[in-house]
């Protein structure tokens, strides 16, 4: 199958879009065929799939478009439903592929670096407390907040844990986004900026385009997951479907938190998006 996968240890969110697009091929092979054939183990389906979203993710920098991205993730599934599951040469790519993540697949915490922010995922146990699976931290103009997936074990809610200057609690959030389903792609308004330098503000879509999720939960943020110097703050929780629309939006996007104050204010907090799906994709393994 002509695979190429050492470079598949390592992020490489700089890849040409035509490397990147041969190793989104390639991931999504093997993927496929794993789905079929049971060819390895949780822990390197969970690493192989987490390798996969990061090739999707550095295709779409590189400036490959949805429908070429489209086309060859077609291209690559018809490969694999046409191998039979005991084809030597599927034997021999799942053995480098297996050579090639076993060392990552047993990695427990892992960085997912985008343009402004990083993204960092742990995956260790612990059944007592929750804990950051994969969060943002941010801060921006005396404001912080925390962001991510969060919970105990086996348990990944998308969480927002803020705390404001001046001390004022939120009433609720929401989360905004792009609404996949009524556009074309990402709204990046460049101003002929590079693309790493485009602030975040500038990478939401209009408020016409967008997809709103209202936290389902609002509580004080408890020890375990606010930052031992963040101030007192609110924690609130989103619905599973949110994660799974941040997990499909382009990596080059921005959403945004949004928390509503009693005297009628909203604040705005955004958040990159980068390999968000790479990273989630890191964690499955932990949820098995």
């Amino acid at each position: 199958m002509g695979l190429i996968l050492a470079a598949a240890l390592v992020a490489t969110p700089a890849m040409a879009s035509a490397a990147s697009l041969d190793l989104f091929y390639e991931r999504t092979v093997m993927t496929a065929a794993d789905g079929r054939c049971a060819l390895f183990t949780p822990q390197v389906a969970s690493a192989l799939e987490a390798a996969r979203a990061q090739a999707r993710g550095a295709a779409l920098r590189g400036g490959a478009d949805r429908t070429t991205l489209s086309a060859t993730e077609q291209r690559a599934r018809s490969r694999a439903a046409a191998v039979t599951c005991d084809a030597p040469d599927l034997k021999l790519a799942a053995d480098r592929v297996r050579l090639a993540f076993d060392g990552y697949a047993k990695l427990i915490r892992m960085d997912y670096p985008g343009d402004q922010s990083v993204w960092r995922a742990d995956r260790s146990s612990s059944a007592k407390a929750a804990r950051w699976r994969l969060a943002q931290d941010i801060r921006a103009d005396g404001q912080r907040m925390v962001f991510g997936l969060a919970g105990r074990e086996g348990s990944n809610a998308l969480t927002a844990v803020a705390a404001f200057r001046d001390g004022e609690a939120p009433y609720a959030a929401r989360l905004v986004m792009r609404n996949d389903r009524v556009t074309a792609g990402p709204f990046l308004d460049a101003r002929g900026e590079p693309q790493a330098r485009i602030p975040l503000q500038r990478r939401l879509s209009p408020q016409g385009a967008l997809s709103v999720w209202t936290a389902q939960t609002r509580n004080p943020a408890g020890a375990d997951l606010k930052p031992r110097d963040m101030p007192e703050g609110w924690a609130f929780r989103f619905p599973p479907e949110a994660a799974w629309a941040l997990a499909a939006l382009d990596p080059r996007e921005a959403v945004a938190v949004e928390f509503l104050f009693p005297d009628d204010t909203t604040r705005r907090i955004y958040v990159e998006v980068g390999d968000f799906a790479a990273g989630r994709a890191f964690l499955q393994f932990a949820s098995r």
